[in-house]
Formats: structure tokens, sequence, C-alpha cells
């Protein structure tokens, strides 16, 4: 990882011939939780705020862009947070681009090389992997900034279709990675969140107070999990197609396999095996409507060094979204539907859980990049790992956000 940071540092310096960018956000923020305390302090609320109320800075996030003239390009992104339960300030990704020219048969090659996101999200699309759609990101997202930032190469081809005067692009894309051994912990261990933090690059993510971790089966395993470490010297792997038509939206499917070999474990942290499947839609709609929609389907396993089996869990999420802009102002709706089926016979950490969202947002253009925004969320799930801590089975939770974010 340091080899990764070190090679963009020194080609960063490299500034002849070069445009430089700076682009962030600053998203102040007051919100008032009627729930339980936060999943990002060690807790099972679903969002990231504790019960009660909260002023905030939600997000300060910077990307530094220089582009040579040619077709390289590097990135850097940090954020940071002053949210009254985990204050920090870190990098999020830091990559090297490579766009190339089409050909005169419409081909275009691509390459990005360094630390990044999967290439799945439609909602995180502003600076900073913000979204200029909602303050809190949908179940599947939120999941993607928590637990998944890997080192790796991404290849794609691309063929345009205005060479031809056609109205259909397709894209193929295939990544390797490493340094994402242990992801699908958090989402074992609290479940489906609706947040708005990325884990920065240093950090590690506290788990819930589990019998099972006190004095049960993960008795082994670690107080935190460490995100982005590699343990098995693998290489993962993400595949993904793509087919958009001009003017109208996108369709893709992908396949991701952190391809982890379950009998490692150093210093309590277990390698988890997490695959899934994903598929995404956007499209636009008379009325100046946008539609988001995605799916997610996947299991992921933990092992003992010895081949048993302690978590064993199935997973699936799914979210439809519809935007509307017009003037100043946007508005959007999201509705969505999780759950985590344990497959595994280990009795005293017990997964399963379901559930369903809804988030209104309204947002409301001050100025040029500057934008008032509130919002309204309301999770109801199920899950059976609350009542070992005194918890409700069955919970509702609401939040409510009012945002002042300036884009610069």
């Amino acid at each position: 990882m340091r080899y990764w940071l070190w090679m963009l540092s020194v080609i960063a310096a490299d500034a002849i011939a070069a445009e430089h960018k700076f682009s962030g956000i600053v998203d102040i923020r007051a919100s008032y939780t009627d729930g339980i305390d936060t999943y990002v302090d060690g807790g099972l609320g679903k969002f990231r705020f504790d019960q009660g109320s909260q002023l905030s800075i939600a997000q300060a996030g910077v990307s530094y862009e220089l582009d040579w003239d040619n077709p390289l390009s590097a990135q850097i992104t940090a954020n940071g947070y002053l949210d009254g339960v985990n204050d920090n300030l870190g990098i999020t990704e830091a990559f090297i681009n490579y766009r190339g020219l089409p050909f005169e048969n419409g081909l275009r090659l691509q390459a990005k090389f360094g630390l990044m996101y999967p290439n799945i999200s439609l909602e995180n699309i502003a600076t900073a992997w913000s979204s200029p759609y909602t303050l809190s990101y949908s179940a599947i997202n939120s999941w993607l900034g928590e637990e998944f930032r890997h080192i790796g190469a991404e290849f794609s081809v691309e063929r345009l279709g205005k060479i031809s005067n056609s109205p259909h692009d397709f894209a193929l894309s295939a990544t390797l990675f490493q340094h994402n051994d242990t992801a699908g912990a958090m989402l074992a261990w609290h479940g489906w969140t609706n947040s708005s933090r990325q884990t920065l690059l240093q950090e590690t993510l506290p788990l819930s107070n589990m019998p099972s971790l006190q004095n049960g089966t993960l008795t082994k395993q670690a107080q935190a999990s460490d995100p982005f470490i590699e343990l098995d010297d693998r290489l993962g792997y993400h595949a993904k197609g793509q087919w958009r038509y001009k003017g109208q939206g996108e369709l893709s499917i992908g396949y991701y396999d952190n391809n982890a070999n379950t009998r490692v474990v150093e210093k309590g942290q277990y390698a988890w095996l997490t695959r899934f499947i994903h598929i995404d839609n956007k499209w636009h709609l008379p009325y100046n409507i946008l539609l988001l929609a995605q799916y997610m389907h996947g299991d992921t396993l933990m092992q003992s060094p010895d081949g048993r089996d302690i978590v064993d869990n199935q997973y699936q999420a799914a979210y439809l979204l519809l935007s509307r802009r017009w003037q100043q102002h946007r508005l959007s709706v999201r509705l969505e539907k999780f759950d985590v089926t344990d497959n595994d016979a280990t009795a005293d950490d017990n997964n399963n859980e379901r559930g369903y969202a809804v988030t209104a947002s309204y947002q409301y253009r001050l100025t040029k990049g500057w934008y008032l925004q509130a919002e309204y969320n309301r999770i109801d799930s199920i899950r059976a790992a609350r009542v070992e801590q005194g918890l409700p089975y069955d919970l509702i939770e609401q939040q409510w956000q009012l945002a002042s974010r300036w884009y610069f």
C-alpha cells in the first residue's frame, strides 16, 4: 500500500506541462436521530449519528487532480469528519488514470492504478464520493463506503457509438486487486446501514459488544476490523459489462470476488471470502425525472484456521431512487429492501436480518455550488443479534437532517 502512495506522489511531483485542479465539499449538518446508538462507534444503530441531536461537519472532502497534456492524470482524495462520534481525517482514494483517445473503429482503452473504490455506485458521483441526491447513502453504497476500497489495477475497453453514428455505447472492465480481505465482517456483525461516512485509509471499525466476542465463539477475533488489510497475498477480481443509450440511460452488471483464503488469520483479523453480483440501472424518465436502481446479491464466509465455518451468510439489497431537478430545486425519494440470511451453525452469533428503508430529500440551490438540504430517513428492521444486547428485535429508527453543503 505504501508503494502505491509513494509512486503516486512521485508522479504528481512532476508538474511540468500539467493542469492542477482542486475541488471539494464542506457539509455542515444538524441532525436528530430517534433510534439506538450508531454502528460507527460499535453500536447496532442503522444510522451514522447517535440517538438524539447532533451538530457536525458531516464531510469536509477535497480532491486534487493533476492532468498532464497526454492521456495520463492523477487524483488523490481526502475526507475529514467532525461529528462527535469518530472525528478523523485521512485519505479515501489515490490513483493514476489513463484515458486513451478513440481509435478509428470507435474503441477506446482506459486504465486506473492505485487505491480506489470498485466501480459500482450510481449515487456517489459527486466530489469526494458524495451523493448529489441524498444526504444518506443507500444500504448498498453505505456498505461500499464502509468496507470497500482496494489497491489494484482496473482495465476497460469501450466501444463508442458516435464514431459510427450509433446511440449505443458498450464497455467491459476487469479489475485485479488486493487489500480487501476482511470485507463482509461489518455486514455480518452490524448489518445493513444508511450512512454518509466513508472509512478512511488508516481507520479500523469497532465491533459491537457481542457475547460471542466477549466469551464465546469469536474470542480470537480482534475488537475492531481492519477493512483494507492484505492477509493472504491473493488477487481478487471485479468484472463489469455496461450498455449506455445516448441521452436516455445505462444498464450494467458486474461480479465481485475478493478471492480470500478463509484459513488465514493474523492478529485477530480473519480473511472473509466475499462475493456478489450487482445490477445497476440509470434511466431518464419523462418530466425530467431520473431513476436510479441497484440490486446486490452475494455471500460471505469466515472460517477457523482448521476449516470450520464460523460465519456463512447470504445477503441482498436493492433500492429504487427517483429524483427530479427543476430550477433551483431537487426532490429525491428512495425506497429500499435488504436482508442477511445466516446459514452457519454458530449458536451464539445470529446474523439474520431483514429490513426496509425510506428516504425523502429536498435540496435548494442558493448560489452556484451552495445548497441547503433537508432529509427524512426511516428504517424498519428485525435483527436477532440486538436481543442479545438487550435491544429490540423489531425496531423502527428515524432520522431528520438539515445540511448546508458547499461544493467548490
